[in-house]
């Protein structure tokens, strides 16, 4: 058990009987009349809903210990997706509600950061961008601009995105995987 003096940005609390939380941003604020508070935003590990929690300063809060580790995607067997650990070779199977959306951006081989508590995986940190192919895309017309509109494209992991009129199927295009956001063409 910690204090709320020790609360930092980053840090996963355990609250209200074991949900996961990580601090978004935290505030001390001690007013000119009664007792000092921490203001925090809070996430929820599992869900991502975001709330806004007021302690009393020095209350007592539980710090869960999340691990963080550097893994590599390996293959889907169907209900699951697999991880190996780059230093241990260690592999974990990640549920598809775990991965969430990045499966529509998860190639072989991607460098992925995993966090787990207590060997449970809470979720996965991908890339900012990841480079994949157009596998589907209907052709560009003359007189697409650059300028012009956006067009629906499927990418080699059957994500869909939208990419400008001049995109043609094969072509290499960087992907924000925040947002599925195109970002360019890869040479």
């Amino acid at each position: 058990m910690a204090t709320t003096n020790d609360i930092k940005n980053g840090t996963t609390l355990r609250l209200d009987g074991g949900v996961l939380w990580n601090v978004l941003e935290f505030q001390h604020v001690k007013p000119g009349k009664g007792g000092a508070f921490v203001r925090t935003k809070l996430k929820n590990v599992l869900t991502g809903k975001i709330v806004d929690k007021t302690f009393n300063a020095g209350a007592k809060v539980e710090f869960a210990n999340v691990d963080r580790r550097d893994m590599e995607y390996l293959y889907h067997d169907g209900e699951s997706f697999v991880f190996m650990d780059t230093q241990t070779y260690d592999q974990l199977p990640v549920s598809e509600a775990v991965v969430g959306d990045a499966k529509g951006y998860l190639l072989e081989n991607t460098k992925v950061v995993v966090a787990t508590n207590e060997g449970n995986p809470l979720y996965i940190e991908m890339p900012a961008a990841v480079e994949l192919e157009i596998s589907q895309t209907d052709p560009g017309v003359q007189g697409d601009r650059s300028t012009g509109g956006t067009k629906p494209a499927t990418v080699q992991t059957g994500a869909t995105i939208q990419v400008p009129l001049f995109i043609n199927q094969g072509e290499r295009v960087k992907v924000d995987t925040r947002t599925g956001d195109y970002l360019g063409r890869v040479n």
